[in-house]
This record gives structure tokens, C-alpha cells and sequence, in this order.
């Protein structure tokens, strides 16, 4: 038998600020993070970070250019947008997109149990979610706590009327109802 669970629609509207994605950066921020004591292993964030200043010339150790190129080759870009227990696997996660005649229909196996959809300006839907698995990352390790997905959105979408919900705890649906109301040209005066 199938569990189904309601996912509240966030409305955004970028006239009003949020902080939902931007944090300040400030001296004193950089500061409280070398010195917080909830680091599990301040030496560590010392040996990536040094003592200085996070406007140091001398970041990470070395003479910091912000103007140099930054070495892309060295990244594994599947490894940064995939989900942990997707890694070294041939399946990635896909968004379905379908329609029938009064709906459009996204569906999504979401990992995790905790998803928060969002509409910005009616134009774009956003996914996120949280997990907490760590992950190895390259010379360290990685902490991964979640994912974020922004899909825009058809124009003839009525997407104050959104519905989500979560299937079983795996299947993310999203109906965004199609706009019925037709638009129509008045007749130019004989």
C-alpha cells in the first residue's frame, strides 16, 4: 500500500530580500569559523585556511590569486552535483517531466526524507533537500548535507495552484496546473 505525504509550496517573491542561499562575507565570520570550537579537527581547517586573514594574499597556504583560473580539469563534476550514494554509479537522478491535458506533471526520486519546494516569482520552482551522510572528496573529507534543484517554468502554468506530495517517501510528484484562461484579442473597431 502506498503512503502519501503533502509538501507545503514556499511563494517567494524576489522583491522582498531573503537569506535563504547568501551569507555575508565578513572578517569576524572568518574569524568565528577558525576559532569555533565545534570544528571536529581545527588543525585541519588551520593546515587548509592558515592563521591569517580571510583576505590573506597567503590563503590556503600559498600566494592566492583570485585572477587565476581555477584548475576545472581537477574536479569531477559528477561527484560535486550527485547525490553520496549515487557515486561511482551509472544512474543519475532524473526529473520527469509529462503533461496531460489539465496538468503538468514533474516526478523525482528525492533522497533523503526532507524536501522543500519553492516558487520564485512564479517563473522558477526550486527543489531542495536535506541528507547527512559524509562522503571522501578528493584529499579530505567532504560533508554533503543536501541538494538543490531550479526548473523554470512552462508560461501557461497556473503555479499558485501547485500541488506536491511525497510517495512512500522516495517519489517526489509535482501537478502544476495549466492556465485555462485563454487569452483573447478583441476585435479591432470597423
Amino acid at each position: 500500500m502506498s503512503s502519501y505525504k503533502q509538501v507545503e509550496i514556499q511563494i517567494e517573491d524576489q522583491t522582498t530580500p531573503h537569506n535563504k542561499w547568501c551569507h555575508p562575507l565578513k572578517e569576524d565570520g572568518f574569524a568565528n569559523f577558525i576559532t569555533s570550537k565545534l570544528l571536529d579537527n581545527p588543525t585541519v581547517v588551520h593546515k587548509i585556511f592558515g592563521a591569517g586573514s580571510f583576505f590573506s594574499p597567503l590563503l590556503f597556504g600559498k600566494f592566492f590569486d583570485p585572477s587565476d583560473a581555477f584548475p576545472l580539469w581537477e574536479f569531477e563534476s559528477d561527484s560535486l552535483i550527485m547525490p553520496p550514494n549515487l557515486h561511482n554509479s551509472s544512474s543519475h537522478r532524473n526529473i520527469d517531466w509529462s503533461q496531460t491535458d489539465n496538468d503538468f506533471v514533474l516526478t523525482a526520486e528525492i533522497p533523503g526524507n526532507t524536501v522543500e519546494v519553492c516558487i520564485e516569482n512564479g517563473k522558477i520552482m526550486e527543489i531542495s533537500g536535506q541528507w547527512r551522510q559524509k562522503r571522501e572528496w578528493k584529499s579530505g573529507l567532504w560533508w554533503e548535507y543536501g541538494y538543490v534543484r531550479r526548473i523554470e517554468l512552462p508560461e501557461q502554468t497556473d503555479w499558485r495552484k501547485t500541488e506536491a506530495r511525497v510517495k512512500n517517501d522516495l517519489v517526489l510528484e509535482i501537478k502544476i496546473p495549466k492556465n485555462t484562461r485563454e487569452c483573447t484579442v478583441d476585435a479591432p473597431p470597423n
